[in-house]
């Protein structure tokens, strides 16, 4: 019988948590999200993080900078964020603008105010083997679900679908790091079938329907990292769920899978950035 991987509950356990320790803090965690023009999808989702984190106690503040800022003005705004000492965490809301190159700004963030986990202080600790100041929100999701499910990686062959900076990348090294054996696939992968076919743990971070039940083998672990609308307004993964769920040993859904999942990471890193900040000052 194929297990649903529920990252619902899984995030609502880990938010609970969370709102237990915070509640005996004397000064709450500040996350500040910075929002770049009027994009209708990066506003639901920076407004969804900013109620998951007021609901925790965390203080969430939101800067909604106009498209045409320049990228250096954007770049003395995180200077000025970085030197606040009273903000622990900070979020740039891709997608940016063209004119803004993404890696300047994630450059500009402070490594230990990071909460993506994506500067290149962070990426490099990750693929050295060191541990960062904090694991990409998403990555890291994924690992705390299997793991909630005991679904063993060490030994396992994962293939990843997707090659991302995001979710692919990442993903492959932690998984490398908990010694499994991985594949990355991407774009001009050949043959793409016979690769997820011989994945144990097979993970699929695209953003369009990709994975059919023929490209996957009985007994298959399957995470399903893509979320998109159809033509008829339907969310809608990378996966195609009901016929690849009777081949699978476990799945994710979509919705209701990873994406709570990346929500839970996030505030759990915020957490962890003030932590880490306040002990240092502490010594």
């Amino acid at each position: 019988m194929t297990v649903i991987l529920d990252g619902k509950k899984l995030r609502d356990e880990l938010l609970d948590g969370l709102k237990g320790k915070l509640s005996n803090y004397v000064n709450a965690p500040k996350l500040v999200v910075i929002l770049v023009g009027d994009n209708p999808a990066s506003k639901i989702y920076v407004n969804n993080k900013k109620k998951t984190a007021e609901k925790l106690g965390i203080n969430s503040v939101i800067l909604n900078y106009p498209s045409d800022i320049s990228e250096e003005e954007l770049v003395r705004k995180i200077n000025e964020l970085n030197q606040d000492m009273s903000v622990n965490a900070i979020l740039v809301q891709l997608p940016l603008p063209q004119h803004i190159n993404k890696n300047t700004i994630i450059n500009a963030i402070s490594p230990i105010k990071d909460v993506d986990g994506f500067t290149p202080e962070n990426s490099g600790k990750l693929l050295a083997g060191e541990t960062p100041y904090v694991y990409p929100c998403t990555p890291k999701g994924i690992l705390l679900l299997l793991d909630k499910y005991g679904i063993e990686i060490e030994g396992k062959h994962v293939v990843i679908v997707g090659r991302s900076n995001i979710v692919g990348k990442p993903l492959a090294v932690m998984m490398l790091n908990r010694n499994a054996t991985v594949t990355v696939c991407h774009s001009r992968t050949k043959k793409l079938s016979e690769i997820t076919k011989s994945a144990d743990i097979l993970i699929s971070a695209v953003g369009r329907n990709i994975i059919s039940a023929d490209m996957v083998s009985g007994g298959t672990v399957v995470i399903d990292v893509g979320i998109y609308k159809d033509e008829n307004g339907k969310t809608r993964g990378d996966v195609d769920f009901e016929n690849v769920a009777t081949k699978a040993s476990y799945i994710s859904p979509v919705p209701g899978g990873v994406g709570p999942m990346t929500i839970a990471s996030l505030m759990l890193n915020t957490v962890e950035l003030f932590d880490f900040q306040n002990k240092r000052s502490c010594d």
